[in-house]
């Protein structure tokens, strides 16, 4: 399964008509209509309607919905309406078991969250499902279940978030960081986007408008770390039409994993600079 990088997934309540208008306008990596936890049981069904509404506008990125819990009232319907109205890939909440996203049987991909105890365990199986295009962390629920204490850095957090990284990545999937739920805190979010890229996560999901920019730089590729991996790969290609196995770099040795990498970080490069 081929998927363009996802460095920002902004969430956006199903319920809120202007917060939806306004995310027409942004330029996050991907959307992601939400009907679960943002949305009260009372405004459900309301907010399904705008979801139908919104998946019609033109959008300049993936857009996704985040439906209802497996076994939930609205699940199906939350479901039937995405699928009809022509949805990038849906969002399902606190996944637990392979088996409950093999049988959803649906044909586009599927973003499993990850966000309980059970899910951690059973990441490395739900990756593996064809059709789940990669996890994402919800680390609020996760924490709850652990009852876990807050810590600047998630230490209590990190054997779990590496797992869900190690599932993801041994799958081929991508694996996508938690929310940070403090929008006004710019230099925490910065240190856990800082953390999560550390990790090996490819993105972050976020939570306002300002964390977008934050999320993609951080998850992104400067010029100069672009410009580096480019010449890397220039040195790559001339040691390979030399017919070498190895190449040497600003006096260190090269092989294929090194140009992988260095392509990485040129389409993430292209991405950004896409979105100027």
């Amino acid at each position: 399964m081929s998927l363009r990088p996802l460095r920002s997934m902004l969430y956006v309540p199903g319920d809120k008509p202007r917060a939806i208008e306004k995310a027409l306008g942004l330029r996050p990596d991907a959307v992601i209509l939400d009907l679960e936890d943002a949305v009260a049981p009372e405004h459900k069904a309301v907010a399904r309607q705008n979801v139908r509404e919104a998946l019609r506008q033109p959008w300049t990125c993936p857009v996704l919905v985040r439906v209802n819990g497996l076994g939930t009232l609205w699940e199906n319907d939350d479901r039937e309406m995405a699928l009809l109205a022509g949805v990038d890939g849906l969002v399902v909440p606190k996944v637990e078991t392979a088996q409950s996203v093999r049988e959803l049987q649906v044909r586009v991909p599927l973003w499993a969250m990850i966000e309980t105890p059970t899910g951690v365990l059973g990441a490395a199986s739900i990756a593996a499902v064809n059709g789940v295009a990669g996890l994402l962390v919800g680390a609020n629920d996760l924490a709850r279940a652990l009852r876990t204490q807050p810590h600047p850095e998630r230490l209590p957090l990190l054997g779990a978030l590496s797992g869900v990284v190690l599932a993801a990545r041994a799958a081929g999937k991508i694996p996508v960081d938690a929310v940070f739920n403090d929008v006004r805190d710019s230099g925490g979010f910065a240190r856990e986007c800082a953390q999560g890229r550390m990790l090996g996560f490819a993105g972050k999901t976020v939570i306002h408008p300002d964390q977008i920019g934050a999320a993609n730089a951080a998850f992104g590729a400067s010029a100069a770390v672009a410009a580096e991996a480019q010449a890397l790969l220039d040195a790559w290609k001339a040691a390979r039409a030399e017919g070498k196995s190895v190449g040497t770099y600003k006096g260190a040795l090269i092989e294929q994993m090194h140009a992988d990498e260095a392509a990485e970080i040129l389409e993430l490069w292209e991405l950004d600079r896409s979105g100027e």
